[in-house]
């Protein structure tokens, strides 16, 4: 299946209706994933459509740290390193997807690429490999591989370090602790 359709009525008083194609699948892994503090994103409706396929998890290896003063979750692009990351399979929308563009600031910081994620799909009972959209840090600082590693996410997970959102005073540079500048 390469998408399906959402139908938006615009009023329940009229027989006008928004037909979007969901065309593009995300992995995400951390602040975005459901029961996570970003996961409104994903279901602010103002911000696009956007599907729950299902859970997955990377067919590569790569290294999810948290970093920055705001507890930042990153998935650094050093295939083979790391642990196999799980996160949330969703299909969205272009909207949605401009959307989330922005909030990870790609492709000044994160860069959006595709990736292969394992699936398990419950019509087939089976594991399926799909390619999806995986927003990576590609121009990380070194000293960022020597950080723990995990497989999973959690904001409120045992590694004590809650993910903060920045207050209206921070900027762009207060992640300039993890970019390698040109």
């Amino acid at each position: 299946m390469i998408g399906f359709l959402a139908i938006t009525r615009l009023r329940e008083t009229t027989n006008v209706c928004i037909v979007r194609f969901m065309s593009h699948k995300v992995f995400v892994y951390g602040t975005l994933k459901r029961n996570e503090p970003n996961h409104h994103w994903l279901t602010n409706k103002e911000n696009g459509v956007s599907n729950f396929v299902g859970d997955g998890v990377t067919a590569s290896k790569y290294p999810l740290i948290i970093a920055t003063r705001y507890n930042i979750p990153f998935l650094l692009y050093s295939p083979g390193e790391g642990h196999y990351v799980k996160g949330d399979v969703y299909e969205v929308d272009d909207k949605m997807l401009s959307k989330l563009d922005i909030l990870e600031d790609h492709p000044n910081y994160y860069i959006r690429e595709m990736d292969d994620i394992k699936v398990f799909n419950q019509s087939t009972n089976k594991e399926e490999i799909i390619k999806c959209w995986v927003y990576f840090l590609k121009k990380f600082k070194p000293e960022l591989l020597k950080r723990p590693t995990m497989e999973s996410y959690s904001s409120a997970g045992p590694h004590q370090l809650p993910y903060m959102e920045s207050s209206n005073e921070s900027t762009i540079e207060d992640l300039d602790d993890v970019i390698v500048k040109k």
